[in-house]
């Protein structure tokens, strides 16, 4: 059975919008919750970017879905210690319906104190030990760890979930994807790619759950949908590692420039034409994805979940 679940935008809207999207998604039919988790935007068009861990309190009391974070960057900006204590508070307050999904993250959000932003090698030897890090502190014994990069003295959590916290890890490249099959508990990604499904399976993952998330641009007129989405939203089609390494959502202003219209418009299914909708997500099931986490892009939310309810979800295959 697929699962299939709503994106939460915390680059797109404020705190209280994000839970009463969250309702809405429950209302019409939706599974599951990811959210984002950014200390910045991605450009300033999107021009939000609340405390995800305070949005998934609020979460908690609103619904009854389970929550994950897609993704969380527990290695600069936040310890993994710190990481760890808000992701055990999270899984108790969900009544352990929260599963913790991590990343090597990106310079935008996690250069934001003044450390030197790492290079991508070093960006996953730190999450594998942050990973480590947090599993031993979900126990909820003492820790005590002194690793490469990270320290960890007399650290007890007292307010743990019954059992420990799911660690899901995001994976784009082929290090990233392999890393994930040996750590994780499951695997999150972007793109409906079957060969990176099958290099997370055997790289260690095996049966764990495969999880992909897209965005889509509803609309009446599919038009005015490609536009919004082409400004909102062109940071997506940037290609390899920039992503990773541009610094301010200036920056990411100024790279997509170079990103066309008609590049978002072949990349982003836009309007009320439910084939095309049905197809992107189909093309992640026939991936042999797990769970589909869908994004609508733009303001009208309530127009979104409306048509997904009555004219997507009905159709996509169990």
């Amino acid at each position: 059975m697929t699962t299939y679940g709503c994106f939460l935008a915390c680059e797109e809207h404020g705190p209280r919008a994000l839970v009463e999207q969250a309702r809405m998604a429950e209302q019409a039919g939706f599974s599951a919750l990811w959210i984002s988790d950014h200390f910045h935007p991605w450009n300033d068009e999107q021009g939000q970017s609340p405390f995800v861990w305070s949005v998934i309190g609020a979460l908690s009391e609103a619904t009854s879905l389970p929550v994950a974070t897609a993704v969380t960057c527990p290695t600069v900006r936040l310890h993994p210690a710190v990481t760890a204590q808000a992701a055990a508070t999270s899984a108790v307050q969900l009544g352990e319906r929260f599963r913790l999904g991590v990343g090597s993250g990106e310079a935008l959000n996690e250069h934001v104190l003044g450390d030197r932003w790492p290079p991508a090698a070093n960006r996953l030897a730190m999450l594998e030990e942050a990973v480590q890090v947090m599993r031993r502190l979900f126990t909820g014994e003492e820790v005590n760890h002194h690793g490469t990069y990270y320290t960890v003295e007399n650290a007890r959590l007292y307010t743990v979930p019954e059992t420990p916290v799911p660690i899901d890890v995001s994976g784009f490249g082929p290090a990233a994807t392999e890393l994930a099959g040996r750590i994780s508990d499951g695997y999150v990604t972007m793109a409906p790619d079957a060969e990176s499904v099958e290099r997370f399976r055997r790289a260690g993952g095996g049966t764990k759950p495969v999880q992909g998330g897209l965005k889509v641009c509803w609309g009446p007129d599919r038009e005015e949908a490609v536009d919004t989405a082409h400004r909102l939203w062109s940071t997506e089609q940037l290609p390899g590692e920039l992503p990773q390494v541009l610094p301010t959502p200036s920056h990411f202003e100024q790279a997509t420039t170079l990103v066309s219209r008609e590049r978002v418009a072949a990349n982003v299914p836009c309007g009320d034409d439910p084939e095309a909708h049905v197809s992107a997500i189909r093309a992640y099931v026939d991936a042999g994805f797990d769970a589909v986490y869908v994004s609508q892009i733009g303001p009208d939310q309530r127009g979104f979940f409306d048509f997904y309810r009555t004219k997507v979800l009905p159709r996509l295959p169990g």
